[in-house]
């Protein structure tokens, strides 16, 4: 299994980061919006091979200890080697020390590799959300996790 570390993602992520999300979605984040979220009530991190950034995701943290997951990104020469897995799995363990209890998330429904990803972590389908993207217009699956912590 590749070496991976996992952090917080730090200002100086952000061309890297906004690099691979040009490289992956027709409706790229730009630099400034990630630097913008990275001064909001957000968790955001990334997965590195050595100095290399293999990955992202990122999470808004809400009052009443929900989450939305807002990106999840693997840089194609590393996907499929359960990178994403194991940075989803990470950010859900840090939003769960941040009293983080619901999140949801929404993905394309024809994007049937991050589904079964989403499912696989205890995501469940909660609906689906007519034209919710574009550059393909498609509609968007909702999904949501409910954590588990010790006090529940």
């Amino acid at each position: 299994m590749t070496e991976v570390e996992f952090g917080e993602m730090d200002i100086g992520d952000i061309p890297a980061v906004a690099e691979l999300e040009q490289q992956l979605f027709s409706c790229p984040w730009s630099k400034q919006a990630f630097l913008e979220t990275l001064n909001q009530d957000a968790l955001f991190i990334t997965a590195r091979i050595g100095d290399a950034i293999a990955g992202y995701c990122g999470m808004y943290c809400y009052f009443g200890g929900e989450g939305e997951i807002t990106n999840v990104a693997v840089s194609p020469c590393c996907q499929n080697q359960g990178i994403g897995r194991r940075m989803l799995a990470y950010l859900l363990e840090q939003a769960r020390s941040r009293g983080v209890v619901r999140i949801i998330l929404e993905v394309r429904v024809s994007n049937k590799n991050a589904i079964h990803l989403y499912e696989k972590m205890g995501f469940q389908n909660c609906g689906i959300r007519k034209n919710l993207y574009e550059l393909p217009r498609e509609d968007g699956m909702i999904m949501a996790l409910e954590l588990h912590t010790a006090a529940n």
